[in-house]
C-alpha cells in the first residue's frame, strides 16, 4: 500500500547534505544492505508494518545549488512483505497494489525546500511525483540527512537519509478491503547512500 514511494525520495535528501566547497554535482548510489522502506497500515484497528526493497535509485547532489539536485527511485512492490501471510497476499492483490500488473513504484523528485541554514541535516521537505498502480500524484516527504557518526564534517562520501510521510491509498486506486484496512498509509524510510567513484 504505501511501500515503494518512498525510496525514490531518499535520493533527494542527499542533495542537501552536500558542502558548498564542492564544485560539481555528485552522483550517489544506494547501499541496499543499509536501506529499507517501511510502511505502516491499520488493519482492524491495529497498526501493521510492511517492507519493500528498492529496485534502483539514481541520485545526484549539486552542492553549489542544492535545489537543483535530483532523485529517481524505484521500489519493487512484488517483493513487499508484512508480518502476516494473508495481509501480504492481500497487499499485492489486484484490489490493492496489483503487483502482478504494476510491480514497480516510482518516485521522481521535483523540488526541495531546505531546512534551517540551507541544510537538510536540520530537516527539509522534498516534493515529487509518485507513480503507483499506474497513477501519478504529487507526494511530499519530510527528510533529514546526516553523516555517519565519527566522520569528518567535509566527508560526504556516505550519507544517511530518513524520510517520513503519509499517503491515501485510495487516491492511487488501491482501495480494496476498505472495511478492514484504513485508507492512510504512513511511510518511514531509512537509506544509506555512497558517492559514486
Amino acid at each position: 500500500m504505501r511501500a515503494l514511494m518512498p525510496r525514490r525520495a531518499f535520493l533527494l535528501c542527499a542533495l542537501a547534505a552536500a558542502s558548498p566547497v564542492q564544485a560539481a554535482p555528485r552522483d550517489y548510489v544506494l547501499s541496499p544492505q543499509a536501506s529499507q522502506i517501511s510502511f505502516v497500515f491499520t488493519l482492524n484497528g491495529s497498526p501493521q508494518v510492511g517492507t519493500a526493497p528498492v529496485a534502483s535509485a539514481d541520485l545526484r547532489v549539486d552542492p553549489a545549488n542544492l535545489a537543483a539536485s535530483t532523485a529517481d527511485v524505484r521500489a519493487d512492490i512484488s517483493r513487499a512483505r508484512t508480518g502476516l501471510v494473508f495481509a501480504t497476499q492481500a497487499l499485492k492483490s489486484r484490489d490493492v497494489l496489483d503487483a502482478a500488473r504494476y510491480p514497480i513504484v516510482r518516485f521522481v523528485s521535483t523540488s526541495i525546500q531546505l531546512g534551517r541554514k540551507g541544510r537538510i541535516s536540520g530537516g527539509a521537505t522534498i516534493t515529487g511525483r509518485l507513480t503507483l498502480r499506474g497513477v501519478t500524484r504529487p507526494l511530499r516527504l519530510n527528510a533529514t540527512l546526516t553523516r555517519p557518526a565519527g566522520t569528518a564534517p567535509d566527508d560526504l562520501s556516505i550519507l544517511n537519509i530518513h524520510l517520513t510521510g503519509a499517503l491515501s491509498r485510495s487516491a492511487y486506486g488501491a482501495s480494496g478491503f476498505a472495511d478492514l484496512v484504513a485508507d492512510r498509509v504512513d511511510l518511514d524510510i531509512r537509506a544509506q547512500i555512497r558517492a559514486r567513484g
